[in-house]
């Protein structure tokens, strides 16, 4: 059996020896220790080499988004988890479009631990919460039809538009947008934009889940600095 190899950059012991014996309990998994700062943590990445890092974003989102962004053109079999104790859902989708593969708090159970790692072994995007709608296998494949009409919604909401800006760019009315999104939900058992969002490159016949990238490193870690960001709205329009 392959095993999963599981780094930890996270500076509270009683956390990291909770999870060194969990992770000794599986057999798929092969924890091979941590460290307390983000500089380490890189070193790791590229010496090491694990197949997961789990990072705590004490250290600040800033900090850690550009960690990540870092590790992801630097040791790319290499992917990084943000694991903390909450986290806005818009913090959450730049964590992702940074290059993190998934979004875990520390409260959550081993089970749901274990579920995460897993899901992001196979190659799979983890949110919390989401894990049972993931686009895997050949119940998705053949469950939602969409239409030509949703699926070029499907598209905008992934390129972070908001109702009223898809409505204009298909020359149709905000209401028009809401219906489909209505139906794209019940289609595909999507709980809301920001999971659209996370799944819709699967929905679109694509290869995995993807979150929008703009240009190279330089372009995302400036991005991040920009005081609006599209998915601000998310939860409402």
């Amino acid at each position: 059996m392959s095993r999963l190899s599981i780094f930890a950059c996270e500076s509270q012991p009683i956390l990291l020896e909770g999870l060194a014996k969990v992770l000794a309990g599986c057999e798929d998994f092969d924890y091979q220790g941590s460290v307390p700062t983000l500089s380490d943590a890189f070193s790791a990445a590229r010496q090491i080499q694990p197949d997961i890092i789990l990072v705590d974003h004490s250290a600040g989102l800033k900090a850690v988004f550009e960690f990540i962004a870092e590790v992801k053109s630097a040791a790319g079999k290499c992917q990084t988890v943000l694991w903390v104790q909450d986290l806005a859902e818009v913090d959450c989708f730049r964590a992702l479009r940074c290059g993190a593969r998934g979004v875990l708090k520390k409260t959550s159970q081993v089970e749901v631990l274990l579920d995460c790692l897993r899901t992001v072994g196979r190659g799979d995007v983890w949110i919390e919460g989401s894990s049972e709608q993931q686009m895997d296998g050949n119940e998705r494949r053949s469950a939602p039809r969409l239409t030509p009409r949703e699926k070029q919604i499907v598209q905008q909401i992934c390129e972070g538009l908001k109702n009223k800006e898809i409505a204009e760019a298909l020359s149709i009315t905000a209401g028009t947008v809401k219906v489909h999104l209505m139906h794209i939900f019940e289609k595909t058992g999507v709980k809301d934009r920001f999971e659209l969002a996370i799944q819709g490159r699967k929905l679109l016949g694509l290869d995995s889940p993807a979150i929008p990238r703009r240009g190279p490193q330089s372009a995302e870690l400036a991005d991040l600095a920009e005081p609006e960001l599209k998915y601000t709205l998310i939860q409402g329009e």
